[in-house]
């Protein structure tokens, strides 16, 4: 896959990421810092490792199974895997500015 086929696959997988809400903060959990990285390989395989605001989170399978469907769902996207880690853990200074400034925290 060239480089710019990449880019725009990972512009769409963002973009779809950007679509699912955090079921507790008003925010989509891109902007929340929720994804700490969005790898795809030449086989159009897709790896996001993504975290919780808290590792208790009751509804962490609900969350992590739309994520795997949404992503999948993406038209070039071959597979999806769906890594849950928690190195570093999450915290407010991961939120991009506009999830703050929605949250009132700017």
């Amino acid at each position: 896959m060239d480089p710019n086929e990449m880019m725009a696959l990972e512009a769409e997988i963002v973009k779809t990421l950007k679509t699912i809400f955090d079921p507790e903060i008003p925010v989509n959990i891109y902007d929340l810092g929720l994804i700490y990285a969005v790898d795809i390989d030449d086989e159009r395989r897709v790896e996001i490792k993504m975290t919780l605001t808290a590792p208790n989170c009751p509804m962490a399978d609900d969350l992590l199974n739309e994520v795997h469907i949404k992503v999948n769902s993406v038209e070039g996207v071959k597979s999806a895997e769906i890594n849950l880690v928690f190195d570093p853990p999450w915290d407010k200074s991961l939120m991009s500015e506009e999830a703050m400034l929605d949250l009132g925290l700017l």
